[in-house]
């Protein structure tokens, strides 16, 4: 029994190391796509929530033949807790922390998007489902510190900002921290693609009616837009929110949300090796902190097993 406890968490915590992974390769990628191709970012997002979600219904139903898609429907309720989560968890997610960014820098926006272990932990401790420990203490600290030293390489300037940035920043860490809890009880009852894959395609449709996805010029697109544009779709948002909702499975929402940190560090340093951007002294240290965080939770076992 034990041993198959370590197994499924070592599998968690795979999933959410690669989904973070390829949230952070992804961003950069789309960073990329705005600088140069002048890819505009609603028209992205919309597109890319719409497209990632019809293949994660249809990877679904190659290896599910004779399962329904359409059984998260069925009930009142259940249809009622998906389109919540679609709107207030998925579009939430991406809508917050995009104007965070257009109005401020992406520094800030992820910064504050990393709030959202703090505001779980408040979650677990105001409805008394689970007490501050030393390990939330420390993993939290790790996980900050190092965020904010790996995107400000330790300067107070680069966090000047309108406070509208920072308001969205806010709001981005809450939805954060809503798509997290919120996705546990819908996955204790549908397969992990069917929530993403719904809640991806409910989340494109509404963005739809503002930035429409079908209005676009790709007359100027090369081939190389055409690779990152796939790979947005497929790495950065089909596998990426596939692969940290699935990780809810067999971690904690605050395990999850702390190892979702590897999403900066992935896109600084893919940012450093591809896009040539320059690596400071206080951003090597914060990378450290931050992979001393993921150490700390993969070798931590707590001797009793955490209720959510």
């Amino acid at each position: 029994m034990g041993q198959t406890i370590k197994k499924n968490r070592t599998y968690g915590l795979l999933l959410v190391i690669l989904g973070a992974s390829f949230w952070g390769i992804g961003g950069t990628v789309a960073q990329r796509l705005f600088q140069q191709d002048n890819i505009e970012v609603g028209w992205l997002v919309s597109s890319r929530l719409l497209l990632a979600g019809i293949l994660l219904l249809a990877v679904f139903k190659i290896t599910h033949r004779h399962a329904s898609i359409f059984v998260v429907w069925r009930t009142k309720h259940n249809a009622y807790r998906q389109i919540l989560f679609s709107l207030l968890g998925m579009l939430a997610v991406q809508y917050t922390y995009m104007m965070s960014i257009a109005i401020g820098n992406s520094a800030v926006a992820t910064l504050l998007q990393y709030l959202a272990p703090l505001f779980i932990m408040a979650y677990y401790f105001l409805t008394k489902q689970s007490p501050l420990t030393r390990q939330d203490g420390i993993a939290v600290t790790l996980t900050l510190v190092g965020t904010f030293l790996l995107l400000t390489n330790g300067s107070l300037s680069n966090l000047s900002v309108p406070f509208m940035a920072v308001l969205w920043g806010v709001l981005s860490g809450l939805s954060v921290a809503f798509y997290t809890l919120y996705a546990v009880p819908l996955l204790q009852q549908f397969h992990s693609l069917l929530v993403v894959g719904w809640s991806m395609i409910i989340g494109g449709l509404v963005m739809s009616f503002f930035h429409h996805p079908w209005v676009i010029d790709i007359s100027t697109w090369t081939f190389s837009t055409v690779i990152y544009f796939l790979f947005i779709i497929v790495f950065g948002t089909m596998l990426a929110f596939w692969f940290y909702i699935a990780s809810l499975q067999y971690l904690s929402p605050k395990e999850s949300s702390l190892l979702g940190s590897l999403e900066p560090l992935t896109a600084v340093i893919t940012s450093v090796w591809w896009l040539k951007i320059s690596f400071g002294g206080y951003q090597f240290l914060g990378t450290l902190l931050i992979l001393l965080m993921i150490l700390y939770l993969t070798v931590f076992q707590k001797k009793q097993p955490e209720t959510s």
